[in-house]
């Protein structure tokens, strides 16, 4: 079995640009690739889950989210980071959707496509239904960046975070995650 990290994508690993569809304007947030590289280093395999309703909105297509993921992945691969698979959920929040979180399908998804342990995995993101899909799969822990939506949580959201655990950054999650994994 091995380990995972979920990563949401907009907020997350980029700046939020409100329905991203161009990749001139993807803006990876500072750290991300070495904070990748180092969970990468530290074994886990890193796996994104995003939802891109903007598809299912009729906003953009799912071939200019996938030359934004291509980009993304190629700017990421300058710092050696290598993304198991992108789990996409098309849909807007009024559709039927198999994976568009919180449903922990895709979660489900990975552990079986890659034999991942979700119970010695991570689900990072910034808005409470990344949580919440990582809770509703059984991973260690789900964790909110204070970055995108996460910095600016309705206190209704905030009061939901007492299982989740809150950092400014990937870079500060990352080495909280490889730091717990080295002292056991």
């Amino acid at each position: 079995m091995h380990r995972a990290v979920f990563l949401d994508r907009d907020g997350t690993l980029i700046a939020e640009k409100n329905y991203l569809s161009r990749v001139e304007d993807v803006e990876v947030f500072p750290g991300t690739g070495p904070a990748l590289h180092q969970l990468q280093t530290a074994g886990f395999r890193l796996i994104m889950v995003t939802n891109q309703s903007g598809i299912g909105r009729g906003y953009f297509t799912l071939a200019d989210a996938e030359r934004v993921n291509a980009h993304l992945c190629a700017e990421l691969a300058r710092d050696g980071v290598r993304f198991e698979k992108i789990y996409l959920a098309p849909e807007s929040p009024d559709q039927p959707s198999r994976g568009r979180k919180p449903s922990p399908q895709f979660l489900f998804d990975a552990r079986d496509e890659f034999h991942i342990d979700l119970a010695e995995s991570y689900m990072i993101g910034d808005k409470l239904i990344d949580l919440e899909c990582g809770w509703n799969a059984g991973v260690k822990k789900s964790i909110l960046l204070r970055t995108g939506y996460g910095a600016s949580l309705p206190q209704a959201e905030v009061d939901k975070l007492t299982r989740a655990l809150v950092f400014h950054n990937l870079t500060d999650a990352a080495g909280w995650i490889t730091r717990t994994v080295a002292s056991r």
